[in-house]
């Protein structure tokens, strides 16, 4: 579970480190009032997400997928350019303040291989990237459509603004 102390703790470090200073209107509401921004981890699992984190961290992985429908179901607005969003590490620390650089809604079969090397998993082939995405699009779900070729996913690149 994520220690709400800690979480505020990261973030007015983070936001002190690279001066950030929302202002009203920017960023959304929990910039407006300085709250920290949502934290997540990639992946489905700790060891995914610590593994993933390592790849952000290193600088070896700079964009993310996700697939539009789970936005749907669970209500949330797709991410925008200059979003920010606070990774956690598979035990739900803090780790690294990012902020979304470029956002792009394709079907999985169009996904380029441009992308797939800048999300820097396994040999950061299109066909790996595909190979991976479509076991994760299938089994870590939050929609219920099931996983086809034609599905659209949500693209995001993305800096790291603080790593703790």
């Amino acid at each position: 579970m994520i220690d709400p102390t800690e979480l505020d703790d990261f973030w007015a470090t983070a936001r002190h480190q690279t001066r950030t200073n929302p202002v009203p209107g920017y960023l959304g509401t929990y910039a407006a009032e300085a709250l920290a921004p949502p934290a997540w981890s990639f992946g489905a699992t700790a060891k995914h997400a610590d593994g993933l984190l390592a790849l952000v961290l290193d600088g070896t992985k700079t964009a993310t997928a996700s697939a539009q429908w789970d936005y749907e179901q669970v209500g949330e607005p797709l991410p925008r350019v200059g979003d920010l969003s606070i990774v956690l590490d598979g035990a739900e620390h803090p780790r690294a303040l990012l902020e979304t650089m470029q956002v792009e809604v394709v079907r999985f079969e169009d996904v380029s291989a441009e992308h797939a090397y800048l999300e820097g998993e396994g040999d950061r082939s299109l066909e790996h990237w595909r190979t991976v995405h479509e076991q994760y699009f299938t089994d870590h779900v939050d929609h219920d459509r099931g996983f086809t070729a034609s599905m659209p996913v949500v693209l995001e690149r993305f800096r790291v603004l603080y790593p703790r």
